[in-house]
């Protein structure tokens, strides 16, 4: 029998509490606990980054990350997004380039431009390449989605001027 550990975080902006196994993931406790599918598993070792979430203002893969370390974090998904039915600049930006195809990578791709946009304004096209280097794409290649952050860097900077 296994002993399950209590964790309280904030997911999404929101105080959660969840019971999960010592040896549970984070990206399982998401998907499996808490119902937050959008992450994906892909290769559950660390180097797809299907499952990329924001820990505390740090890009990490979740599926190396044990659940029970999400304790007293903030975490945020690709659900973490959109506010209600108002897609983030990112997503419609994914959207009107066509930067997805099958899916499995796009929120890993969509979180971890996220975080970059948040430190980063008008990142180069390199410093975007570089950024999501550790995010894989079997399907589309990756200009449409270097199209789509550069594009919703730029229109971002409109809307701060």
């Amino acid at each position: 029998m296994h002993t399950k550990v209590r964790v309280q975080s904030t997911i999404n902006g929101e105080p959660l509490e969840f019971l999960c196994e010592p040896r549970q993931s984070l990206l399982e406790c998401l998907r499996d606990i808490l119902g937050l599918t959008g992450s994906k598993e892909g290769c559950n070792d660390g180097n797809c980054g299907a499952c990329t979430v924001i820990l505390d203002g740090r890009v990490v893969t979740s599926c190396l990350v044990l659940g029970v370390e999400a304790e007293g974090c903030q975490v945020t998904t690709v659900e973490g997004m959109a506010k209600g039915n108002e897609l983030h600049p990112l997503q419609r930006a994914f959207l009107e380039n066509a930067a997805l195809q099958c899916g499995i990578c796009t929120p890993g791709f969509l979180v971890a431009a996220k975080a970059l946009l948040d430190q980063q304004a008008n990142p180069s096209e390199d410093e975007i390449r570089l950024w999501l280097a550790n995010n894989l794409c079997r399907c589309t290649g990756y200009d449409k989605i270097i199209r789509a952050v550069k594009q919703t860097a730029e229109q971002m900077q409109e809307v701060n001027v």
